[in-house]
């Protein structure tokens, strides 16, 4: 008996040595475990969050002892410390969170708002400890590394879309000549053959053959029959027509020599043909026989209703449907444009010859971004060109003018290209929240890669790796990287430092030393990504 009593009193003596002070705890600080999730600290947002975890072990804390447990990032340039955290032992009469003599695991939120420098930092726990009148400070606890900022790789110049020149480098002609036939005949009038109409035509075959430019593709022998009469008769009379105009079309070109296949049609009456003269006419109740046009399809059921309205009908076949009984010669033509070496040297020695869309295109040729806006203000200037006005504001942009470029869209009409517009401005300066609405208001697609910059920024990486579902490109192969998909980064093709960069991080948690080496080496072209490789927590276990 006396012996356990002997044991007992030892076991006692050995929780007071231990607990019997503050330096006795700070001495036992070693006992103490910590851990951090995550280990390596990130910075999403613009801010630092983490859970850290105390384990405080039996019979450590000193039962009347009040601890002060200050979390601390320490980086270059400084350090910032949080409000600390206040703990007391079990006879403590205060309104800090007790630790038993138990021991106990204690668990708490750290919060960081992000400051340059924290890219190489870590976090510690100080802590003090305090009993009557004494004070100790117990050793720095390193919690974690940090700190994570891939996201701020984020390219944030924002997608913008010029307004589309509708230069055509191929543009498709027609030159035409036709041929009337007397009522019901399918005859070809000698006269006919000399018609100003076929004489023109024959010009403008001459003119395409001598044209280096223009290319002769197909001719086409479409012939009619005017809508008045049996419909039956008058498919049998265009069929009829189709075959004399072949010959006629021979004599025609017999000396204007056509190098190009020949196409017959026949379309049997021309309702259509009929409606496009009765709209040119200045017939006064044209609207009427339009009107009756739009509401039957059946051709019997048309003629009844027009020759119903007699006082009409009698002007309509006296100036309409003769001019239907006809066939058309119809030379397909493809004319070749200004190449883009013809474009710039017309800019330089005779820019008046070029049209809207000639001078639009020139534009996106010159690389000097004056030679551009000039360019664009010929434009404006000459034919009032709301495209290039759009695009004047977006070289506005491109060259961060933004003053310009916000007093240029006040010209332009406020479409998706213009909220586009408004929103990279406003990404570009920072203004996020105005970018967003600006984006949301134009919902195109190039609105929506922008978008999914703002996600990437605001921490939302999920968001924004959907909104760019399908995308290939620099900020897509970010997105997927922040997810936990290395593949798109490692699949990046351009040589340039930046995607350079990326595709060592992806390399880097793949675990890849070479690819990490000798993407650096490229990225380091860039003295910026240099400097911040050296610091980057991604290459930690490479340096």
């Amino acid at each position: 008996m006396k012996k356990g009593i002997k044991f007992l009193s030892v076991a006692v003596l050995g929780m007071a040595a231990a607990c019997s002070s503050p330096e006795k705890m700070a001495e036992m600080a070693e006992n103490i475990t910590v851990k951090c999730e995550p280990a390596v600290l990130e910075v999403v947002g613009g801010k630092i969050d983490a859970t850290v975890s105390v384990t405080y072990p039996e019979d450590y804390f000193h039962p009347k002892a009040i601890l002060a447990v200050t979390p601390v990032i320490v980086y270059d340039g400084g350090e910032v410390k949080m409000e600390p955290f206040m703990f007391q032992g079990e006879k403590v009469k205060d309104n800090h969170q007790t630790v038993p003599s138990e021991g106990a695991t204690i668990t708490k939120k750290v919060h960081f708002d992000y400051v340059p420098g924290m890219e190489k930092c870590y976090l510690e726990l100080r802590s003090t400890v305090s009993h009557k009148s004494k004070s100790t400070d117990l050793p720095s606890k390193k919690v974690a590394d940090g700190a994570n900022t891939t996201y701020m790789l984020v390219c944030k110049d924002g997608k913008l879309d010029l307004k589309d020149d509708n230069y055509q480098e191929i543009i498709k002609q027609t030159a035409e000549g036709q041929i009337l036939y007397q009522i019901n005949s399918s005859n070809v009038r000698n006269s006919e053959l000399r018609s100003q109409s076929i004489k023109d035509f024959q010009a403008a075959i001459d003119e395409i053959k001598a044209n280096g430019r223009k290319n002769l593709v197909s001719t086409d022998i479409v012939a009619y029959a005017s809508p008045d009469g049996k419909e039956d008769m008058n498919v049998k009379l265009s069929d009829k027509r189709s075959s004399s105009a072949e010959k006629a079309f021979g004599k025609v070109t017999k000396k204007h020599e056509v190098e190009a296949p020949v196409n017959v049609t026949s379309v049997g009456e021309d309702w259509e043909g009929f409606q496009e003269l009765v709209a040119a006419s200045d017939l006064e109740d044209k609207d009427l026989i339009i009107r009756v046009l739009s509401m039957y399809s059946d051709p019997a059921v048309r003629e009844k209703e027009i020759k119903n309205m007699s006082a009409i009908y009698s002007t309509l076949a006296k100036e309409i449907l003769p001019e239907l009984r006809r066939a058309r010669f119809i030379a397909n033509v493809e004319y070749i444009n200004y190449t883009s070496e013809e474009l710039l040297q017309l800019v330089e020695e005779n820019i008046d010859v070029l049209d809207e869309t000639a001078i639009l295109r020139a534009a996106t040729l010159v690389k000097d971004t004056d030679d551009k806006v000039t360019l664009y203000k010929k434009a404006i200037e000459k034919y009032n060109s709301a495209s290039a006005q759009y695009n004047l504001a977006v070289t506005y942009i491109q060259a961060k003018d933004y003053a310009k470029a916000v007093n240029a869209l006040e010209k332009c009409s406020k479409d998706a290209d213009w909220n586009n517009a408004m929103g990279v401005i406003s990404l570009r300066k920072g203004d996020l929240d105005a970018a967003a609405e600006y984006f949301a208001i134009a919902n195109n697609s190039s609105a929506k890669e922008n978008a999914a910059v703002i996600d990437i920024l605001d921490g939302e990486y999920q968001a924004a790796a959907s909104k760019l579902a399908g995308v290939k490109g620099y900020n897509a192969a970010l997105a997927q990287l922040l997810v936990g998909n290395t593949a798109p980064a490692s699949a990046l093709k351009c040589e340039c430092p930046n995607s350079a960069y990326l595709r060592a991080v992806a390399a880097a948690r793949q675990g890849n030393a070479q690819a990490v080496k000798s993407n650096l080496e490229t990225a380091a072209k860039c003295e910026k990504l240099a400097e911040r490789a050296a610091k980057d927590v991604e290459f930690a276990q490479y340096r």
